[in-house]
């Protein structure tokens, strides 16, 4: 199977007069269609890997590669472009935009791309709406959602412009158990149906331990991965 993501020798240094290095020559591979988890203790350097991945960081040194295409020495623009179209985020703190509905927080970044909302990409977002169970919600305000709503809305947000990856930083951190676990099926639910390749770092050894793939990272290196 293909790769859709490639780090290659990844180290990143901040600071300039002091210098503290997070993260330590990291090889990583992850197949398209993926389900993978990654874990690690506050300050091990998951959420720099994740950022970098993500293109919202760039490494000090070593090379990216997403869906084929070298990232690390693209310009501002082209990286804009490139998440747009290739990446959809889902945070612990889900940024949704609280003037707006549940519906028109999914259609943003669909909006901020083309403007215009066809046909097509309407009846994508009550799909998405309805795969996430927020279809009665859908003209509620962000701010007259539970946390667990506003997490799902995140998630459909995510999904809008047909992403082949997702990258979710701690997407269950403030949510209760049973919410977790729903966020977790929906997003595994995602995966099968349309084969959208997930790297999600967590806390929670439950989710991680549903994933395909486990990669543990200790003080900026890979201190474990495992298969499943």
């Amino acid at each position: 199977m293909a790769n859709m993501i490639e780090l290659k020798k990844i180290d990143k240094v901040y600071g300039e007069k002091i210098k503290t290095q997070v993260l330590f020559g990291i090889d990583l591979k992850f197949e398209e269609k993926g389900f993978n988890s990654i874990i690690g203790e506050s300050g091990s350097g998951k959420s720099t890997l994740l950022n970098i991945i993500g293109t919202l960081d760039k490494p000090t040194s070593g090379q990216v590669f997403i869906d084929g295409k070298r990232t690390d020495t693209l310009s501002k623009s082209e990286l804009a472009v490139l998440r747009n179209k290739t990446m959809g985020f889902i945070f612990q703190f889900h940024y949704l935009l609280p003037e707006f509905t549940a519906k028109e927080n999914v259609l943003m970044p669909y909006r901020i791309q083309n403007y215009n909302i066809t046909r097509e990409i309407d009846k994508w977002a009550d799909e998405l709406l309805e795969l996430t169970g927020l279809t009665k919600v859908k003209n509620n305000l962000a701010t007259d959602m539970s946390g667990g709503q506003q997490q799902r809305t995140a998630i459909a947000r995510a999904l809008i412009n047909k992403p082949k990856i997702i990258l979710a930083d701690e997407p269950t951190g403030n949510l209760d158990s049973d919410t977790s676990e729903t966020i977790y099926s929906i997003l595994r639910d995602i995966n099968e149906n349309y084969k959208t390749t997930f790297v999600i770092i967590t806390h929670d050894k439950r989710i991680a331990e549903k994933t395909d793939r486990i990669i543990e990272i200790k003080d900026g290196k890979i201190n474990m991965d495992v298969k499943r």
